[in-house]
């Protein structure tokens, strides 16, 4: 019996040769990935097998021209790998660890990692907050994962000093940011904005929040007590 609600995965389209080059085959395996053993499992919606490429791969693809070559990046609640499998594939110079708290999810990453014969890859099971001070990034991800607010408290712990958080947050980038703009420079920041990416991928675009921190690194806030 075939799902009502199923889709086929259609071809790379023309914007995925050039964003990603000599890597599209391996990209277009793990779409396939995706939209069989992704689907199955629940990591994504059948509804998105359909518009994978534009809406999740060249998606997540446009964040690259963000990173400096050969850094280390965390994805913080990587899912089904995305930005973070994306980022691999499309830029093997980049050290990758996926942090993904849920055991179903960090399979099927391990999977595609093995499958995809992916060497700058690290699958990490574990919330965000779990491992605070256990690392140092130098950029730190997050797709769908959670509010900017959240996010925030989550993401700037794992990053050494100057590195910056990546958060792909499309329509709501800039209304997100102005609510925690306030509480930024206390938490260790430098700088922060709205950046659009892949202006030249059509509906893929996207706007990305990015947040750097200075040569001091992130500072914890203090608690209530601390400070009377």
């Amino acid at each position: 019996m075939t799902d009502e609600h199923s889709c086929t995965l259609s071809p790379p389209p023309a914007e995925a040769e050039r964003l990603f080059g000599e890597h599209l085959p391996a990209m277009a395996r793990y779409a396939e990935l995706l939209a069989g053993p992704g689907v199955e499992r629940g990591l994504i919606g059948p509804r998105e097998v359909d518009r994978l490429w534009e809406r999740h791969l060249l998606n997540c693809g446009a964040v690259a021209e963000l990173i400096a070559p050969g850094l280390d990046v965390v994805d913080v609640g990587s899912g089904g790998g995305l930005p973070g499998l994306v980022l691999a594939i499309a830029r093997p110079d980049l050290r990758i660890t996926l942090l993904e708290p849920l055991l179903r999810r960090t399979v099927f990453l391990s999977e595609c990692v093995e499958r995809l014969e992916l060497r700058n890859v690290e699958v990490r099971r574990g919330r965000a907050e779990e491992w605070a001070g256990r690392v140092a990034a130098d950029v730190v991800t997050a797709r769908a994962v959670a509010s900017l607010e959240k996010l925030v408290g989550w993401c700037l712990p794992l990053l050494a000093p100057k590195g910056h958080m990546l958060a792909l947050k499309g329509e709501t980038a800039a209304s997100e940011l102005e609510a925690v703009a306030p509480k930024l420079q206390s938490l260790g920041a430098v700088k922060w904005s709205v950046v659009e990416v892949g202006a030249e991928l059509g509906d893929a675009a996207t706007r990305v929040v990015r947040i750097d921190l200075g040569a001091q690194g992130y500072r914890k806030p203090r608690s209530r007590r601390a400070a009377k």
